[in-house]
């Protein structure tokens, strides 16, 4: 019954993907002003980042992942921003719907720009780096990592996070390795890992990734969609 279950929000965060709206628990996603829908991707990395009672969500988007954070984290408030008009204006309306209004704040800026102090930064990343771009030029943006290098997003994140705060993301497998590297480079320690697998015969097609910038010990698991370990994560937010 669980795997069933899972099997349809797959499907349904499909079928967002292709309509304008996808509803969650406590909150609705209007999508049509943003090139990135709603998916997998982001769902997981708002269900499994660490928050605090000050957040960052680098690149939001629709809102999803800034959303989530609220509702995850009651006493904290979520800085949601994006470089792109179209979707900040779609993350302020779904914000504005939203039971979490008064602890969202949306705004049109790049990260590199971005001033603040945060006990969190969570971001889904432009990823593509060497591949042809999509022919929509806000789709490109939003998928394509040359309005914000990794080396960009590690040198803000230091700059934004507090001491003991840490930074989480999402990548395609075979991005990890750059991700990491770009880390080091500027001094972060990996603090935790989590692979993703569509299913247990196939491999990790997914990784979710958190550092911090004192050494620690590094947290490593992997979740399948439709287990136990998803189930647990997104349980609170799928219809």
């Amino acid at each position: 019954m669980k795997r069933k279950k899972a099997f349809f929000f797959c499907i349904s965060l499909v079928y967002s993907y292709l309509c304008s709206m996808f509803r969650f628990k406590q909150f609705v996603i209007e999508q049509e002003l943003c090139a990135m829908k709603v998916g997998t991707d982001g769902v997981l990395l708002g269900a499994w980042a660490n928050g605090g009672r000050r957040m960052l969500d680098a690149g939001t988007g629709t809102g999803v992942v800034a959303l989530m954070l609220a509702q995850r984290y009651a006493d904290g408030h979520v800085t949601a921003i994006d470089i792109d008009e179209g979707a900040a204006e779609q993350a302020r309306m779904n914000v504005s719907r939203s039971p979490f209004a008064d602890r969202v704040t949306v705004v049109q800026a790049p990260l590199q720009q971005h001033e603040g102090c945060y006990d969190a930064v969570v971001c889904n990343p432009p990823f593509f780096i060497s591949s042809l771009k999509a022919p929509d030029a806000q789709r490109s943006v939003a998928r394509h990592a040359t309005t914000l290098t990794y080396a960009e997003l590690m040198q803000a994140a230091w700059r934004l996070l507090d001491d003991e705060g840490e930074l989480s993301v999402v990548v395609p497998f075979d991005y990890r390795q750059r991700m990491e590297d770009e880390a080091t480079i500027q001094g972060f320690f990996p603090s935790r890992v989590c692979g993703v697998r569509t299913t247990v015969k196939k491999p990790v097609r997914r990784y979710l990734l958190a550092f911090r910038k004192h050494p620690c010990e590094r947290q490593v698991e992997q979740v399948t969609i439709g287990d136990e370990r998803y189930l647990s994560l997104t349980g609170d937010f799928y219809l």
